[in-house]
């Protein structure tokens, strides 16, 4: 989920004007095709 990855990357993510930018990052990468989003709201990595 997006406010793992916040956490792992250092971004506050108690704020959600923080999250939300984050959010939008990680789905262009889903549609860049470097990650993948899984039915469940999860990120994962292209293998």
């Amino acid at each position: 989920m997006a406010r793992q990855v916040g956490e792992i990357l250092g971004v506050d993510v108690t704020l959600r004007a923080k999250l939300e930018p984050l959010r939008g990052r990680l789905v262009r990468l889903v549609d860049r095709g470097l990650l993948r989003k899984l039915p469940d709201g999860r990120f994962a990595t292209r293998l």
